[in-house]
């Protein structure tokens, strides 16, 4: 995890985030980018040509540089290379091209979680970035003085799609020197029997070389609800979980377990795309 890519709107989420981000780069002797996006109204296509004159942008990035200067300067920072970067962008879309144009490893975002019409409907840029990044990215949910990865939740069917992804999980874990927990959610509607599941994890396993790992198979109603509960139980210090990327009325119809685990754990939470 030597570049680390954090967004900030200013808010304490986004602090919370960046306070993480600073002891992962501490740890690994990274780097730090800080990033903000400046979503202007607009009434027509070109939000920087149509609906704002150069004095009033200037104005506006000039004040948010102010504000990453301040935040540039905060004692956790210190001895940690940081840039910052300001886009005219929106959000998700300006975080998804700066994590590829810079080669970063990581995104460290914060969350206040969503629910009822704005989960269904509107949706947080953080939920945007989890659905589309090819990145990992590490959702931070409150503020983590001494983030750790001790015990490092894994969920998934551990079919063959998830062994490409699943090679940043055992990085990550091994750079961590976590516990790494994997856990198959038997549901109703999706059952295996012990021996079946067993198997399939042991198989799964066998190709990948992990410090420190336990296999466990639950029983809840539903993959998240297991999930959570699971995480629960093991005292969990950080849940992770594939995605898909599923877009448009897909994802509409089919949801994201990933999604809705940003906006219902109090936990940290990491995602890798499939």
């Amino acid at each position: 995890m030597k570049k680390i890519l954090v967004p900030t709107d200013f808010s304490k989420s986004a602090e919370y985030a960046l306070k993480v981000a600073a002891q992962i780069a501490k740890k690994n002797n990274g780097e730090i980018l800080l990033i903000h996006m400046l979503e202007l109204p607009t009434s027509g296509n070109d939000a920087v040509s149509s609906s704002h004159d150069i004095p009033e942008l200037m104005l506006f990035k000039n004040a948010a540089l102010n504000k990453l200067d301040s935040i540039m300067k905060a004692d956790y920072l210190k001895d940690i290379k940081v840039s910052k970067i300001i886009q005219f962008e929106m959000a998700f879309d300006g975080i998804l091209k700066s994590g590829k144009a810079s080669s970063a490893d990581l995104i460290v975002m914060g969350s206040h979680g969503a629910s009822g019409f704005q989960e269904m409907f509107i949706g947080s840029n953080t939920e945007k970035v989890v659905r589309n990044s090819d990145l990992p990215v590490l959702v931070v949910k409150k503020e983590d003085d001494n983030f750790n990865a001790n015990n490092f939740v894994f969920a998934s069917d551990f079919s063959d799609e998830i062994k490409k992804p699943f090679e940043k999980v055992v990085k990550f874990a091994n750079d961590f020197d976590s516990h790494l927990h994997l856990v198959m959610i038997n549901t109703p509607n999706s059952f295996k029997s012990t021996n079946v599941a067993e198997e399939i994890m042991n198989n799964f396993v066998s190709g990948f070389k992990i410090n420190k790992v336990s296999t466990h198979i639950y029983n809840d109603l539903n993959v998240e609800k297991g999930v959570l509960h699971f995480a629960k139980r093991i005292k969990a210090d950080l849940i992770g979980i594939s995605t898909h990327g599923r877009k448009g009325l897909s994802h509409f119809l089919n949801g994201s377990i990933s999604e809705d685990l940003v906006n219902h754990t109090k936990k940290a939470m990491i995602t890798f795309k499939i």
